[in-house]
């Protein structure tokens, strides 16, 4: 038993925290060996099992990042951008697979990732399921067989807790847009339009986002010209499927070299 890889759950105390948690612990091909939560959280100290209201399983929630990445031989990481750089460089000095499905990550925090890539493997991806990277790949092929006169529109539906926009799914999705037609997401990004916008400019690639209820996530690739229209979508109605994608990268690093990788990379897409 002792042998399967150890995980360290960053953000135990969250919705996808606690899926991540069920998920490694019913897995044969690892086992968790930390939690971690902000310091002054109510849960540190306490046995994680007994904080989910489930029987003792021996792993206490721990607000030291240092101590529980050392015995791990991998972290998953579903925080916040600033707390996620910080776990890619100490995740890199325990020489632990880090995967990270953080949005909202800005280039600054990215070329921390970087950094911290050059010394172990890290898995970035906006959205850990199979079926989100297999519409991703979609969307580019499909964007790279129209021209600029088909509209490309990305609308995407969450739940009302979640705090950034566009989704870290829809931005996969509009760059993939953007790959496929050639031009950087930077130029053709317009999102959120409100008041007289004029008519839409040529070649550009819009951004929609819903919040509400409990929805755990829907993705609209929508390439609309005259006459007619192509509608790619996604949804997602359990969250166990980007906890078990995130297993399945946190795996799928241990015989990598270091580097900066996606699930594309992980799914051999």
């Amino acid at each position: 038993m002792q042998t399967l890889p150890g995980i360290v759950v960053t953000g135990a105390s969250g919705r996808m925290g606690q899926m991540l948690i069920r998920t490694i612990a019913a897995s044969d091909k690892a086992r968790l060996v930390g939690c971690l939560e902000r310091s002054g959280h109510a849960w540190i100290g306490r046995d994680i099992g007994d904080c989910m209201g489930g029987a003792s399983i021996g792993v206490l929630v721990t607000d030291d990042p240092l101590e529980a990445f050392a015995r791990a031989q991998g972290v998953i990481d579903f925080t916040a951008p600033a707390a996620t750089v910080e776990f890619a460089a100490l995740a890199a000095q325990a020489r632990a697979v880090h995967v990270i499905g953080t949005t909202g990550l800005e280039p600054g925090h990215i070329a921390a990732i970087d950094a911290a890539a050059r010394h172990a493997v890290i898995v970035r991806a906006g959205n850990m399921s199979l079926g989100v990277n297999l519409l991703v790949r979609l969307t580019q092929k499909v964007a790279q067989a129209l021209d600029a006169d088909w509209d490309v529109e990305v609308v995407e539906a969450h739940h009302r807790m979640k705090v950034d926009a566009p989704s870290g799914t829809a931005l996969m999705l509009g760059q993939a847009a953007a790959d496929g037609r050639g031009v950087t997401l930077d130029q053709a990004m317009v999102s959120g339009r409100d008041g007289i916008t004029g008519a839409r400019e040529r070649g550009t690639i819009g951004f929609s986002a819903i919040r509400g209820g409990d929805v755990v996530g829907e993705h609209d690739v929508i390439f609309a010209a005259d006459g007619e229209r192509i509608v790619l979508r996604h949804l997602a109605t359990d969250r166990t499927i980007f906890a078990r994608g995130a297993l399945k990268a946190a795996l799928w690093g241990q015989t990598q070299k270091p580097g900066h990788y996606d699930m594309m990379d992980v799914l051999g897409l």
